[in-house]
């Protein structure tokens, strides 16, 4: 834990008005994961040659697998106990039609790719493989494999100090591994996203001590001095300078806090984007849609990934209900970070993705649900500099398979990591035991010729 002391007042009690002691002291780390600390988590190492571009991506996960064929594949053709309540409209892409719950997706669908041909699900209720690419069912290495926003945070390292690369905004939730904002697997808890969720937003302040009372930057950095030698010392430390530079850079900068502040956004800006519900659903998580307008802020502000979960979408029951419910504020709120991200001159360099981990039945159940289908399931891009306003692939006239063009997952991350700059032909890293190795599977999987 890093300790900041202050000065003895002159001719005073040691003690300030606010009735803080000289013996008291910021604590910068509050903030942590596993018992580390903020600087712990911060520590950036960036590899060389690496190049300065601020690539970026979001990503927006749909907890629990969102139905395929009530979205970007309807089924006008199917037996009404597989097509569903749902009728397709057409869109601004002539011959691409989808669901009429996206009514602004859909008159902005040359901005958009979606995919209705996903396979490689393994069928699990978790995140993970919608942030890694793999399944935890893969032979992994020691530590496991990194999220895609460790593996910038390595690669790339922070745009700006302030801002840590990779920042996950999902909340807590009933089934947790839905909530997960990404794992940095054998890249080290280094390069685990930064979680400014309600537990952690304070830390990110000096906790009523200002920076007047902080003095100067040169008494800072005797402490941080003090600090470093001190563990070094007992032998708790080795080459903590540069992530301890970047957590005080957090502190005492406010930057990440600004871009994590809406009442700072322009209001006409939060309207077109929505507010949603800051309520949990069921075992799933809140209808945040604030979160994708703080996604696009904190991208702006440097950071090279965001990752966020929306909602709750295991809709065993009620499914058309429930679509009527999320699939407008979903439609509203991807719409409006598309344009958002435009207006601001980022799309080309911002690559936008939302899926879940599987799709759902063809045919609805007895409670009008669907149940988990993980045959196959869909994704919707943008962004990136991909060629954006196609379809790619379909499912047979049920929506129960692959039928043109099945689209693995790690092809989609293959993609993302080319947008962002990095070839997954060339780059390993190298895990706990010194082992290179590659972000995908490269000798099946590549960059989708569709997209790039």
């Amino acid at each position: 834990m890093l300790t900041i002391f202050g000065r003895r007042p002159r001719g005073g009690s040691g003690r300030f008005c606010d009735g803080v002691s000289r013996r008291e002291f910021l604590q910068v780390g509050g903030l942590a994961l596993g018992g580390l600390s903020l600087p712990q988590l911060l520590r950036a190492e960036q590899v060389a040659g690496v190049v300065n571009s601020h690539k970026a991506i979001i990503m927006i996960f749909l907890p629990g697998g969102p139905p395929h064929q009530d979205m970007w594949d309807v089924k006008t053709d199917a037996p009404s106990e597989i097509r569903g309540e749902f009728e397709p409209i057409h869109t601004s892409v002539p011959g691409i039609d989808i669901c009429e719950m996206f009514p602004r997706i859909a008159g902005m669908m040359q901005k958009f790719t979606p995919i209705r041909s996903i396979v490689g699900c393994d069928g699990d209720h978790f995140a993970y493989q919608c942030l890694t690419g793999w399944t935890r069912r893969d032979r992994q290495p020691q530590g496991g494999y990194p999220s895609l926003g460790s593996v910038l945070s390595k690669v790339y390292g922070p745009v700006d100090p302030a801002v840590p690369p990779f920042v996950g905004l999902s909340p807590r939730m009933g089934h947790m591994p839905w909530a997960d904002n990404g794992t940095p697997g054998f890249l080290g808890v280094a390069h685990a996203p930064f979680t400014p969720n309600a537990e952690g937003r304070s830390d990110m302040t000096l906790n009523g001590v200002t920076l007047d009372r902080l003095r100067d930057r040169q008494s800072v950095l005797a402490a941080l001095d003090r600090f470093r030698r001190e563990a070094e010392s007992k032998g708790d430390m080795t080459g903590h300078d540069a992530f301890t530079q970047q957590a005080f850079g957090v502190l005492t900068s406010s930057k990440l806090a600004d871009a994590l502040d809406l009442e700072k956004e322009d209001q006409n800006l939060r309207n077109r984007y929505g507010r949603g519900f800051n309520v949990l659903r069921d075992d799933g998580g809140p209808r945040l849609v604030d979160n994708f307008l703080v996604a696009r802020r904190l991208v702006s502000a440097g950071a090279r990934c965001v990752t966020l979960a929306f909602s709750r979408w295991d809709w065993h029951g009620a499914n058309f209900k429930q679509g009527r419910e999320d699939m407008p504020l979903l439609d509203q709120g991807v719409s409006a970070l598309v344009q958002d991200l435009e207006d601001r001159g980022m799309l080309n360099d911002v690559s936008v993705v939302v899926w879940g981990e599987f799709g759902r039945t063809p045919k609805i159940n007895a409670t009008a649900g669907r149940d988990h289908w993980p045959q196959v399931s869909c994704a919707l891009l943008a962004g990136g500099g991909m060629k954006t306003g196609q379809v790619i692939g379909s499912t047979n006239r049920l929506g129960e398979f692959a039928q043109d063009r099945p689209v693995h997952f790690q092809e989609v991350f293959a993609t993302l990591y080319k947008n962002l700059g990095i070839s997954v032909d060339h780059l390993t890293l190298n895990d706990l035991q010194g082992r290179p190795q590659y972000l995908v599977d490269h000798n099946r999987f590549r960059p989708m010729a569709e997209l790039v």
